[in-house]
């Protein structure tokens, strides 16, 4: 078990969005393999989450340029002494691959779900709250009493075309946490302050804090400047206030 809880911050509104969706997808898996009806309905409704986000965003351009900045970084890199070239060749086989499929999807991806009749009266009921009940959608109370085989079939179907781009920003996000080491330092009564090097195109801040630490990491700024208060939660329902105390944390910068 970690020691630690993570608290990320994105510094720009790609990653933020690449954050949101990579919830989306773990929560999606998770009530994909339950066999209840609430599991099946929780696991329409993120897809249903997962749509919007993709009708909001070009994110497969947005993605295969990542893809390709990242392959970029890769290759000058290859060169260095310290550099495992075996799992190099590994990342760059994985990103190129990733690419290629995501190159050959043709249109705007998520658009084939709402060509299902069914998916498109659960889409649109459910901007109703509670509106996807038995006597608003019978099709969709017969669909969730089917044969577990049946319904994960379809969702599955639904999901497919997903698939690359999950596998991609996993990569992205993998390749940005870990591109820097944690520093460790003390945030004097709570509060603590920097100013980011405008040379480095810094990505996200990961704030580590132990567990035991009885307080929670809020992040604000942008990409010059950010600012972490260590808030103590109320035991009372009013608003937290912040420590006091002397906390120590981890910082991490992320760049790539």
């Amino acid at each position: 078990m970690y020691n630690n809880i993570t608290y990320e911050f994105p510094l720009n509104e790609r990653i933020r969005v690449f954050i949101r969706l990579e919830q989306l997808f773990q929560q999606f898996s998770h009530f994909l393999t339950g066999k209840t009806v609430a599991d099946k309905r929780a696991a329409i409704d993120i897809l249903l989450d997962i749509i919007t986000i993709f009708r909001r965003n070009d994110l497969k351009s947005e993605i295969l340029k990542e893809l390709e900045r990242h392959a970029k970084v890769l290759n000058k890199i290859a060169n260095s002494h310290s550099v495992n070239k075996q799992k190099l060749e590994e990342l760059l086989s994985q990103l190129n691959q990733t690419s290629k499929r995501l190159y050959a999807t043709n249109g705007k991806i998520g658009t084939h779900v709402m060509e299902s009749d069914l998916f498109q009266s659960i889409a649109q009921r459910s901007s109703i709250p509670g509106g996807t009940c038995s006597f608003d959608l019978p099709e969709f109370h017969y669909w969730l009493e089917q044969d577990e085989s049946i319904r994960l079939k379809d969702l599955q179907q639904w999901s497919r075309p997903f698939t690359d781009i999950r596998t991609a920003i996993d990569l992205i996000l993998n390749f940005i946490r870990h591109s820097s080491s944690p520093t460790p330092l003390i945030a004097e009564a709570g509060f603590y302050q920097f100013t980011l090097d405008t040379h480095q195109s810094y990505q996200l801040l990961k704030v580590a804090l132990p567990k035991s630490v009885h307080c929670f990491a809020e992040i604000s700024g942008g990409k010059h400047r950010c600012t972490i208060r260590f808030m103590v939660p109320s035991s009372d329902g009013k608003r937290p206030t912040q420590s006091p105390e002397n906390i120590p944390f981890e910082l991490t910068c992320c760049l790539f």
